[in-house]
């Protein structure tokens, strides 16, 4: 269950910069002209956690598994792009895959480096980016409600879904993201928006592109793009590709002293993959044993059974009971043996909900 982030934004932001960065991978050329990022750069990224590191240090396991998150590197949006403008429909696809959208935009002065509208504005930027989604969903949305008005004839299930979709239809053209559409208890329509994964239901993270300046304190951009956000209860992640780029290839001490020069904490990934997970509402548990130590993503809020089903569907379906201790508590006591002496190796059943940093061990029928 790998956290999918798709990286848009107008051409010429700084998101194949920021690629490069994520994903320590320098395959996304970065140049200063539009359209440089034609095919979308897709890269798997481990998951940095310190709680995993913790355990491999107490455990020492032949292998080491993090958390993984997709990252897709997606052609720049221009004004026009849902009806074919700039590389039009190419990359809409792309972003359907995506559980999240991060959207770039730049956030800085620079007279070297091109802006496609001539200057800079974060919120314009924004509603460019989210207008083409949306009228993409309107293009999508009203091709499905044809279908499923000459599907219903006769069907009085399929001719309820096909109201609803009409009711989502005038949704979207009033202006408003699917996020906010309220359906009514509809199976048939229910199947049909999981089919049209549309792009304005997806959860959103705005990426503010900021110089090496305004990384510790916020610039003027940065200040609107934050007070637009809070409106919307959007997070915004304040990065410097460029910093974030030069990173790469320095050691873990290396890479703190850079940050903390900088009057920062965590790198823009740790930054990115937290907003991502927070959004998104996941959580990581833990397996530990002498073959490995494993991260593995749930949905926050999962019991036992759902989050042994990650592991593999018969976990789930032949699940007893579960085995578990506290992160804190294994790094307390270095061993589950000791924890077990120590009574905090606690057996829980079906309704157990698991906590993010749980140490698991699954118990269950084949």
């Amino acid at each position: 269950m790998a956290l999918s982030i798709g990286i848009v934004g107008l051409p010429n932001v700084g998101k194949s910069t920021l690629f490069n960065a994520l994903t320590k991978a320098q395959n996304a050329q970065a140049a200063n002209y539009p359209f440089c990022t034609i095919e979308p750069n897709k890269a798997t990224v481990p998951v940095p956690d310190r709680r995993i590191d913790a355990l491999v240090d107490l455990v020492h396991p032949q292998k080491t598994i993090n958390a993984t998150v997709d990252f897709i590197d997606i052609a720049g949006l221009v004004r026009g792009a849902s009806k074919g403008e700039g590389l039009g429909n190419q990359f809409l696809g792309n972003i359907r895959e995506c559980a999240a959208i991060l959207e770039v935009v730049r956030c800085f002065e620079d007279d070297d480096i091109t802006h496609v509208d001539g200057s800079v504005d974060p919120l314009r930027d924004i509603e460019t980016i989210e207008t083409e989604l949306l009228l993409a969903d309107i293009q999508g949305t009203s091709k499905r409600h044809e279908r499923m008005v000459k599907m219903s004839k006769g069907d009085k299930d399929a001719r309820v879904a096909a109201d609803e979709m009409a009711r989502l239809l005038e949704h979207l053209n009033n202006g408003n993201p699917a996020s906010t559409f309220e359906a009514k208890d509809c199976p048939a329509f229910a199947a049909a928006w999981h089919e049209l994964g549309l792009l304005t239901a997806k959860k959103i993270i705005y990426c503010a592109n900021v110089d090496e300046d305004s990384l510790a304190e916020d610039n003027a951009h940065v200040t609107r793009l934050r007070e637009f956000a809070a409106t919307r209860n959007i997070e915004v992640v304040k990065i410097c590709a460029r910093i974030e780029e030069e990173l790469q290839g320095l050691s873990d001490e290396e890479q703190r002293e850079m940050l903390g020069a900088y009057g920062i904490e965590e790198s823009g990934l740790l930054r990115v993959i937290h907003s991502g997970y927070k959004a998104l509402g996941l959580a990581s548990y833990f397996t530990a044993g002498e073959k490995e130590v494993r991260a593995w993503t749930i949905q926050d809020g999962w019991k036992a059974p759902q989050a042994a089903g990650v592991i593999h569907t018969d976990f789930e379906r032949g699940f007893i009971r579960a085995e578990v201790i506290g992160f804190d508590d294994y790094v307390k006591y270095k061993t589950e043996a000791a924890c077990r002496t120590a009574g905090v190796l606690r057996t829980e059943g079906k309704e157990y909900v698991v906590k993010d940093g749980d140490v698991m061990h699954f118990l269950f029928n084949v």
